[in-house]
């Protein structure tokens, strides 16, 4: 299938052209306020410093941004699968390619498919990705001190690894990819399934958490101690589902659409979130949320 992202598509181009008012009509009493006038978001919170026992991120919009090779590469599918890119684009975001097609095109929703599309993104588009600004930095501190933490992704593998290849970021030694998943976010299937493999090697066992059935980590870890980091609502409401605190960075969603999906706090960019220390014997590890947002 080597020529699945041979052909770009081009969105199509509209214009129209509004009717003028038959009669004047008088302004509003209250007019809606100008783009000077709306509030601005306040991201002014004042550092604080919680205790965790793991971190889980997302990938692409949490350590990464690679919305315009995303956005060829779908361009490109479009074309070949018969839908127009931005449709895809409207509803891709957060959610596994699997997912995206048996809604799109049924017909080309297997894993086959799908893994050697994915697969190409990094290779054909990766110049055109860029880190998400303190992803670096706060991957490196936490994989040198040894802070259990994993990618939890709506990716699949091929896709991933060629990011951090390309990207030349610290890999982690827990991955949870799409493919490895029977329900893609908001399920909070993956997210837990990443808890389990940091504290059991390979997530055979299963210990129930203050009652969650078996989806936990260590029975002396509740799930208020896994930190999730997330950018889009799909991903935050995963992170809720599964019991686990969530950070949201508002990289490629409203601040809105954060908020609803029930992120504990939401932040610019990865700036924002700090390794303070780690304590090898508690197996905790101190983050510091500075400048989050003020509701």
């Amino acid at each position: 299938m080597s020529s699945i992202l041979t052909e770009e598509a081009s969105p199509s181009h509209s214009s129209s052209h509004p009717s003028t008012a038959a009669t004047m009509k008088a302004p509003p009493l209250n007019p809606p306020p100008t783009a000077s006038q709306t509030p601005q978001p306040n991201f002014s919170a004042p550092p604080s410093i919680h205790s965790f026992a793991a971190l889980l991120f997302d990938m692409d919009g949490t350590l990464i941004d690679s919305t315009s090779a995303i956005t060829h590469h779908w361009h490109a599918l479009g074309t070949l699968i018969g839908v127009p890119g931005p449709t895809i684009l409207e509803t891709s975001h957060g959610r596994r390619t699997i997912d995206v097609l048996a809604l799109l095109a049924p017909q080309y929703a297997n894993w086959d498919f799908v893994c050697e599309a994915e697969a190409r993104v990094p290779r054909d588009y990766g110049g055109e990705a860029v880190e998400v600004p303190g992803a670096r930095g706060l991957l490196r501190a936490v994989g040198g001190a040894g802070v259990p933490w994993a990618i939890v992704t709506s990716g699949t593998r091929g896709l991933v690894e060629g990011w951090l290849s390309v990207m030349g970021m610290e890999r982690p030694g827990v991955l949870v990819c799409a493919e490895e998943v029977g329900e893609g976010k908001p399920s909070p299937e993956g997210y837990r399934l990443g808890a389990r493999r940091l504290m059991f090697g390979d997530g055979s066992a299963r210990v129930e958490v203050n009652g969650d059935g078996g989806d936990g980590a260590l029975p002396e870890v509740t799930p208020e101690e896994i930190l999730v980091l997330e950018d889009a609502p799909a991903g935050v409401r995963a992170g809720k589902a599964a019991g686990y605190r969530v950070v949201a960075l508002a990289t490629s969603h409203t601040i809105e659409q954060l908020r609803e999906a029930g992120a504990d706090w939401i932040v610019e960019d990865m700036r924002s979130v700090t390794m303070t220390g780690w304590d090898a014997k508690a197996r905790r590890v101190g983050i510091q949320i500075k400048n989050a947002l003020v509701s």
